[in-house]
């Protein structure tokens, strides 16, 4: 009997059974109680791996885009409401005027980059009475949202680093250990949208072979990018099925308190 899978396929497999048993761990450890938004996301990434597998390339392109659109979306305010839940873990127990000053230089930060990365369309396309209009809205709030828990996590990331052993992120603990694989996630998918996009605007395509040439490098960056996503899920795995250092369980107790309950 002879197989033959391409190398797509076989890191959509791979992908799929990390995240599988990155969601057993989360729950058979009880750890979907502490970071129920990361559960979330991860639940997500499931969903939309799923569904893409069964319907890309059998459904005309709007009836496509009526269904992968809105887990886009809801995928992205997951994506936020998690750097939201990274950052009160790690930093429980910070001051008011800490948050508020941390807060908005994040912000300050991701709205220039939210600003200045990618063309904005125009109001008219936007905002006209037509379904493919509401699918474009839907799809720019999708990369746009996207853009920014990427920008934000990366940002949060660095402080757990730098700071989070101060609070409550010390070295090995799961907080910490979520931000590090996130950030190294968000900086791979940076990377790769800013090559691909670099590529798109500076690439002239002259024949047939010139396109596969560009399809091929594409493809290429989108599988470095699956495995580094798929490093991380194993990183994931082994540090959530082990206990933080110096406690059986931290579900409860101050580690457990936001920074409006620690004030």
């Amino acid at each position: 009997m002879h197989f033959n899978f391409s190398t797509d396929e076989i890191l959509w497999t791979l992908t799929f059974a990390a995240l599988l048993v990155l969601l057993v761990v989360l729950l058979g450890r009880d750890r979907a109680r502490r970071f129920p938004w990361f559960t979330a996301s991860m639940a997500f990434v499931v969903v939309r791996l799923l569904v893409g597998k069964l319907l890309f390339h059998r459904m005309a392109p709007v009836a496509a885009g009526e269904i992968f659109l809105p887990l886009a979306d809801l995928a992205a305010i997951v994506s936020l409401l998690l750097v939201v839940e990274i950052a009160r873990r790690a930093f429980a127990g910070a001051g008011r005027r800490m948050w508020i000053g941390a807060t908005a230089v994040l912000l300050a930060v991701g709205g220039t980059v939210l600003a200045l990365w990618g063309p904005w369309p125009s109001f008219k396309t936007l905002f006209a009475a037509s379904l493919i209009s509401t699918l474009r809205l839907m799809d720019l709030f999708a990369q746009k949202a996207d853009l920014l828990a990427n920008v934000l996590i990366v940002l949060v990331g660095l402080l757990v680093v730098l700071f989070g052993r101060y609070f409550k992120a010390g070295w090995h603990s799961h907080t910490q250990q979520l931000a590090i694989g996130l950030s190294m996630a968000s900086i791979a998918q940076l990377t790769i949208r800013g090559a691909v996009e670099h590529i798109a605007k500076n690439t002239t395509i002259h024949s047939q072979g010139d396109y596969k040439r560009v399809m091929d490098l594409v493809n290429s960056l989108n599988n470095a990018n699956s495995i580094i996503f798929l490093v991380v899920l194993v990183w994931w795995i082994a540090c959530l099925w082990t206990d933080e250092p110096d406690t059986e369980e931290q579900g409860t107790g101050n580690r457990d308190q936001g920074p409006e309950s620690r004030n």
